[in-house]
C-alpha cells in the first residue's frame, strides 16, 4: 500500500514539496513515521490513549529532526473542526478507521473539510462487496452465506465492525467535493493467509508482493480485495 500512496503523492504534488499531513488513527505510526522521514510535516490524531502512548514511544527513538516533524494529539477524527481550520492539510490519511464508525459520513465530511484544494484524501476501508470471500476461501460456508447482503463482519481481533461499499463512498465523497481519483485493492490474494504464517524469505517475498501489487490495480481482481484503498482529491 505504501507504493500506492507514493504513486498518488507524486502524481498530485511537485517533487520535493513538503506536505502538511494529517494521519487520523495512526496506530503504531507506520505511515506517519515513514512520511516524516521523507521530510513531510505530520500530525497524528488518535482517540485511543494507549495507542497514543505507544506511538509516542516509537517516536522517541527517532532522530531529533524526524521528531520535530511529528505532532501527536488526542482526538476523534469526526471532530477535526475542533482542532484544525478548513484547508489545513495537503494530505489526509484515514487507514483502517472507518470500519469502526457506525455511520461513515460524519467522518468523511470532517476529513474533507480540513483538506486543502487539490489535496489528497487516502482511505483504507474494508470492502463491503467482498465479505464472503475470506470465509469462503477458508471453507466456512455458513460464514460465507451470512456475509451476503451484510455490512457487518468480525475482524481478526474478534470485534464486530462494519464494511464500506465503494459505490457508496464514491457518492459521498463526490457530494463533499472530493471525488475518487484512483482506487486499489489490498490483500487480494493473501487475505486467507493465517496471521501466524511465517514471512517468506526474500526469494519468495518479492514475487508475493509483486503479485499482490499487480492484482491490486487490475480488474476484476481488485474488486474482490479484502480492503480498498480509495484516493480522493479535493476540488
Amino acid at each position: 500500500m505504501s507504493r500506492q500512496l507514493d504513486e498518488q503523492i507524486t502524481t498530485r504534488f511537485p517533487v520535493g514539496r513538503r506536505l502538511r499531513v494529517l494521519d487520523v488513527g495512526p496506530g503504531q505510526g507506520t505511515q506517519a513515521l515513514r512520511l516524516a522521514r521523507a521530510g513531510h510535516q505530520v500530525t497524528g490524531l488518535e482517540s485511543d490513549p494507549a495507542m497514543l502512548d505507544a506511538l509516542r514511544a516509537a517516536l522517541a527513538v527517532e532522530p531529533e529532526g524526524i521528531r520535530e516533524r511529528v505532532a501527536l494529539q488526542e482526538g476523534d477524527g469526526r471532530e477535526t473542526g475542533r482542532h484544525f481550520g478548513p484547508g489545513s492539510f495537503d494530505l489526509v490519511l484515514c487507514h483502517g478507521v472507518l470500519m469502526y464508525m457506525t455511520e461513515p459520513d460524519p467522518m468523511l465530511a470532517a476529513l474533507a473539510r480540513v483538506l486543502a484544494p487539490g489535496g489528497l484524501l487516502s482511505l483504507l476501508v474494508r470492502n463491503g462487496d467482498a465479505l464472503a470471500m475470506r470465509p469462503g476461501l477458508l471453507g466456512d460456508w455458513a460464514g460465507a452465506l451470512d456475509a451476503f447482503g451484510s455490512e457487518l463482519y468480525t475482524n481478526r481481533i474478534g470485534l464486530e465492525v462494519r464494511a464500506d461499499r465503494r459505490e457508496a463512498v464514491t457518492a459521498t465523497l463526490s457530494g463533499l467535493g472530493t471525488p475518487i481519483h484512483a482506487w486499489y485493492g489490498v490483500r487480494v490474494l493473501t487475505d486467507a493467509v493465517p496471521d501466524d504464517a511465517p514471512v517468506p524469505d526474500p526469494s519468495g517475498l518479492e514475487p508475493l508482493l509483486a503479485a499482490e501489487e499487480l492484482a491490486g490495480r487490475t480488474d476484476p481482481y481488485r474488486a474482490v480485495a479484502a480492503l480498498l484503498h480509495l484516493c480522493g482529491v479535493r476540488a
